[in-house]
């Protein structure tokens, strides 16, 4: 499945807390008269906090069995759910606003932000609307889930068939009927997806924003228009490193495919690159790479050689935050997660981390796969469920991470530390390779991490103009391929129309996940690694973080914050920084930096 957003979508879990809502009729929300007082402010901040705790529990356990096993009387209950979690949260966020003028304690001040801002989903107040747009939010994410395309001849393939030969077929016939195949599955979404914006709009305007992309956007302790400009600064710094790797992986296609595939100066087809959405390129690893570049080992060989199952990968991953002085995971954890596809049910197999009660029911819901990808994504699926421990006595509204980014950035910070070094220590290799051998393993990191930044953007960038307007239902994938080609420099490989809807075939999209955590969480990971990391101890993409029990309290300390603080604060615990920068990713990969600069030289680049 995707190699960078292979996390939590949300750092609750399921779509039924993306909704965010809660069961209390919407006649709760009906202002008192007169001005309230601030010891009314606290009572009713009280009194959410215990509403949301007992309906987000209820509806997260229907979402796990609705992603567990996919049928309509499980995405019909959970629906249900879902509807009644996300009444009261719209209401609760329309009344927090009747406490706008009054004075109160710092804390309650940033329960009651959140509660008008951190609704992902927000559902009109009208009953009938409300339960229409929580029907077609599980009927979208069931139909992603449930999706299989049945070519004319042969067996119907899943999305993770498709994928497994998308990441090993070099047909470019055979991957564009793949790509293609994979994209009918999300026609049927589109009028759905039409009304869907409509009603979630409805609901949006009802809490005092123009549109769901804002209230989204109003969500990172900073206003919305200097949160975009955040986005343009970060990308800035990232781009020119992005469009050397595009220049060099493009030249690599041409002379792999000849320049009637590939346009020699121009953009590159998306069903080329190994990836069902060409976010990541690794797959493409052992064609990109010149001679020499072999990274010393082969991760998956190495696994698969030793006899581990999905069981002993997940045990490994744990053992890596038992190492940072991290409890062991409840034995809960380990009956009733979800660690291989069942073959008599369908089942979301997009992995995600859970915690069922908020406080330490914690799991994970993977179709694991015994190589090097799945490896990184436990250890990253973990990291989640550590994090959600973390900050478990927390009061319930600041039960988050700082930031969405944040979740998915503490994530990826240990798949980072899943080092030769930290193989060695695992007794998977003997020795470290030599470093005449980085260059091959940092061409490998990029292909997966500077090759998803702009796909990262792209999604949310897509979704924010759909809810403003800008797109409008008759350009819906006009929208999505023009910034396709500005972000990423590629294009599909078979004509599209607006009878399709190309967006609906990222899972993030029908499930309502936004998306700039993980292009934050792209930034945020090199960040942490290089606080972390010990200066002299050799270059930052060689370090890991394995069984240091400093870099394991720094991080609590910030973990054990959850969303209490504003996410300058936390940056600041790990960091000592208090702005999100792209310069720890751009030293990681300096020396790949200077090596693409040579390679490219006398090449015509960009698109």
């Amino acid at each position: 499945m995707d190699r960078m957003d292979r996390g939590n979508p949300t750092a609750r879990g399921s779509w039924a807390w993306r909704l965010l809502a809660v069961a209390l009729v919407v006649s709760t929300a009906v202002p008192a008269a007169g001005q309230p007082t601030p010891g009314e402010a606290v009572e009713f901040v009280d009194g959410a906090e215990a509403e949301l705790l007992d309906l987000a529990v209820r509806a997260e356990r229907a979402a796990w069995v609705q992603s567990t096993y996919i049928i309509e009387d499980t995405q019909i209950l959970a629906a249900q759910a879902a509807e009644r979690f996300v009444a009261a949260q719209v209401a609760y966020g329309i009344e927090a606003s009747r406490f706008d003028p009054v004075e109160v304690s710092e804390e309650v001040r940033r329960k009651l932000d959140i509660l008008k801002s951190a609704i992902t989903l927000p559902a009109p107040s009208e009953a009938a609307a409300r339960e229409e747009l929580t029907r077609i939010a599980s009927g979208l994410e069931a139909t992603y889930g449930s999706g299989r395309w049945c070519p004319e001849e042969g067996e119907c393939l899943d999305l993770g068939e498709l994928s497994r030969r998308m990441a090993e077929s070099r047909d470019p016939e055979e991957l564009a009927a793949l790509w293609a195949g994979w994209r009918t599955v999300s026609v049927p979404m589109r009028e759905e997806y039409r009304r869907f914006v409509e009603l979630a709009n409805r609901g949006a305007r009802e809490l005092g924003y123009a549109d769901v992309g804002a209230m989204w956007r109003s969500n990172y302790d900073m206003d919305p228009a200097a949160f975009e400009a955040e986005l343009v600064r970060l990308w800035e710094q990232v781009r020119p490193l992005y469009e050397s790797l595009h220049c060099f992986v493009r030249a690599r296609l041409v002379e792999l495919y000849g320049p009637e595939v590939v346009n020699p100066e121009g953009s590159i087809p998306a069903h080329l690159l190994g990836n069902m959405w060409a976010q990541s390129w690794g797959w493409l690893y052992p064609e990109l790479a010149p001679e020499g570049f072999d990274p010393g080992y082969d991760l998956t060989e190495l696994l698969q050689d030793r006899g581990f199952d999905a069981v002993r990968m997940v045990e490994t991953g744990e053992g890596f935050f038992t190492s940072l002085g991290f409890e062991p995971l409840p034995e809960t954890f380990w009956s009733r997660s979800m660690f291989t596809q069942p073959r008599d049910r369908d089942v979301v197999c997009h992995a995600s981390a859970w915690d069922v009660d908020e406080v330490d029911d914690l799991r994970i819901k993977m179709c694991i796969q015994v190589n090097d990808e799945d490896f990184a994504t436990i250890h990253h699926e973990l990291g989640h469920n550590f994090y959600q421990r973390a900050y478990n006595r927390q009061p319930y509204l600041f039960r988050a991470g700082a930031n969405d980014g944040f979740h998915e950035g503490l994530g990826d910070t240990l798949a980072l530390s899943v080092t030769p070094g930290y193989l060695v220590e695992l007794g998977l290799l003997d020795e470290e390779p030599a470093p005449s051998k980085d260059l091959g393993l940092l061409l490998r990191m990029a292909l997966d991490k500077v090759a998803f930044l702009p796909f990262g953007l792209v999604v949310d960038q897509w979704r924010w103009k759909v809810f403003s307007g800008e797109i409008g239902p008759d350009e819906y994938n006009q929208g999505w391929w023009d910034l396709r080609l500005r972000y990423q420099g590629v294009v599909p490989p078979v004509a599209r129309s607006e009878a399709d809807f190309d967006p609906g075939a990222k899972y993030h999209v029908p499930a309502n996940t936004p998306y700039t955590r993980y292009f934050l969480a792209g930034l945020l990971q090199f960040q942490f690694h290089r606080a972390l990391c010990d200066a002299g101890d050799g270059p930052l993409h060689r370090c890991s973080i394995y069984g240091d029990a400093e870099a394991g309290a720094r991080l609590r300390a910030m973990m054990e914050m959850g969303s209490s603080r504003p996410w300058p604060d936390a940056l600041e615990a790990v960091t000592g920084e208090r702005r999100m920068d792209a310069s720890a990713l751009l030293e990681y990969f300096a020396p790949l930096t200077a090596w693409l600069e040579e390679r490219n030289a006398g090449q015509t680049c960009g698109w």
